[in-house]
């Protein structure tokens, strides 16, 4: 090894102590200090898993990892270096992804503002030289000039790889450890971007330094902030080492280590695209989801889409390290194992199934779009209804629209029970709690037809189906409501103690 592969591993291993250490201590700080708690307080979605309040501002540590990393560079080799690699642009263009989410964070902005914001700072991105403006075709060796596409392609890039990052972020450690392995790979194919590597290797210290209170059980997430930040570094850092998208390579590798996400995003799109359902509107329907649900704890889930990644980060060295020449090949590899690993899963097969998927969705999507219009208008009786009873009350008429057959709401240690209807029949019952509260929950009932018969046993399924979406919907409106019943009284939210009981 010569003088300067030697000074680049020494500068590389700079860079991720100087990472590891920043994170770290601002982590503890943040873990450690009230006001940040107070900031934190945000009650959590319904569809994260975890149920007391974690603070998510580990995207602040992440942030500000890579600063530290780029003012000690700066003070060792100069800022000619970061000029002159267009550092310049990635760095605020990721900061100001990490502000958009780091405001979600504290103040929710909704699914729309955020793609916007997104937009917007993928589009000044591009106009500054950020930018996807020619593309190599990996087996013809010819270079095709996007020209008035190369604006919207080059924000979608930014958009997805942020979004794709966030959308992985709900259970303990797996965004991070994914982010992780795509800063290994960058660390590598940038060795000749001059100064990426060190940002990366800078990244991959604060990652394990994150992981540290991340992993199962987390005692900080990185919230939006810290997924927003982490997806457009990696999008724009792909940029800058394809040179502009003329090295296929360097923008085909990231893909496979992100196989995961796009896998799940594109079930989820098309799970709500099909059932008429927003295609933003998160849900527990995801990847993990499914797998917590089936049994299997946090560290043995995350572990075990560890390991799936990993395989897939392999083929992505092997493609960079083949130039992109046998991407195809580990392409059909990579598909080849999804189908192998899905088939291991029963929630799985049915992905397979897409004719009777898609026929079921579509049978049920004018139900769905009732229960949606039905949840909206429960959402905006939470600031008009004056009393907590009368509030639940509109709650259980749309239970009763909806086919529930019960309805048990408790509050603060009071509860109160609605039978709407006698059966005999096996009921399925759904719980969901007020976020950030589990003494606070609704819980909904409902019998479904149980027979051996394959066409009752369908009925059953398509049943339950679309009562776990109508019960997912009227959960998300009482929570609603009852969020702004409180913000507009400014009083607990109670049932007058002669109310209490069953009726």
């Amino acid at each position: 090894m010569n003088g300067l592969n030697v000074m680049a591993w020494i500068e590389l291993s700079i860079a991720v102590v100087v990472g590891l250490a920043t994170s770290i201590g601002l982590i503890t700080l943040i873990l450690q200090a009230s006001w940040f708690r107070c900031l934190a307080d945000r009650p959590s979605e319904s569809h994260h898993t975890h149920k007391t309040p974690i603070s998510r501002l580990g995207g602040i540590a992440l942030a500000g990892a890579m600063v530290a990393v780029v003012l000690v560079f700066s003070f060792l080799v100069g800022p000619g270096m970061l000029l002159k690699d267009d550092l310049w642009l990635v760095i605020p263009t990721s900061l100001a992804m990490f502000g958009l989410g780091l405001w979600d964070d504290l103040r929710a902005l909704g699914a729309r503002r955020k793609l916007l914001g997104q937009i917007l700072i993928a589009s000044v991105a591009f106009f500054c030289g950020i930018d996807i403006a020619h593309f190599k075709l990996p087996f013809f060796n010819q270079i095709i000039d996007l020209g008035i596409w190369a604006w919207p392609v080059t924000v979608f890039w930014l958009i997805a790889m942020t979004n794709l990052i966030n959308l992985i972020d709900g259970v303990d450690g797996l965004a991070g450890g994914i982010s992780l392995m795509l800063m290994i790979l960058l660390v590598y194919v940038s060795m000749q971007a001059g100064s990426v590597p060190f940002i990366a290797a800078g990244m991959l210290g604060a990652l394990v330094g994150f992981l540290r209170f991340n992993f199962p059980p987390a005692r900080i997430y990185m919230g939006d902030g810290g997924a927003y930040f982490l997806g457009c570094l990696i999008g724009c850092l792909t940029i800058v080492t394809s040179q502009k998208g003329t090295i296929f390579a360097a923008l085909a590798a990231p893909l496979f280590v992100l196989a995961l996400p796009i896998i799940d995003t594109s079930i989820a799109i098309a799970r709500r695209g099909f059932r008429g359902l927003p295609l933003f509107r998160p849900d527990r329907k995801h990847i993990h989801h499914r797998l917590l649900a089936s049994g299997h704890s946090r560290r043995t889930v995350v572990l075990g889409l560890y390991a799936f990644t990993a395989f897939f980060l392999v083929l992505g060295f092997a493609s960079f390290c083949w130039h992109g020449q046998y991407f195809s090949l580990f392409l059909g590899i990579g598909t080849l194992t999804i189908i192998l690993v899905a088939g291991k899963f029963d929630f799985s097969r049915e992905w397979l199934s897409l004719g009777r998927v898609l026929g079921n969705s579509m049978e049920t999507r004018a139900e769905i779009q009732y229960a949606i219009s039905l949840s909206r208008w429960l959402a905006l009786e939470g600031a008009r209804a004056p009393t907590v009873e009368s509030l639940a009350e509109d709650a259980v008429f749309i239970a009763r629209k909806l086919g529930f057959e019960s309805v048990r709401i408790k509050l603060n240690n009071q509860e109160k029970n609605w039978p709407l209807l006698d059966s005999s029949e096996s009921c399925h019952s759904y719980r969901h709690e007020l976020p950030g509260d589990q003494d606070c929950f609704i819980e909904l009932n409902i019998s479904c037809r149980d027979s051996n018969r394959t066409e009752d046993a369908n009925r059953c399924k398509k049943c339950r189906c679309t009562s776990d979406i109508s019960a997912d919907l009227l959960a998300e409106g009482w929570a609603k409501a009852v969020g702004d019943w409180q913000k507009c009284h400014r009083r607990p939210v109670r049932f007058q103690a002669q109310m209490i009981g069953k009726l």
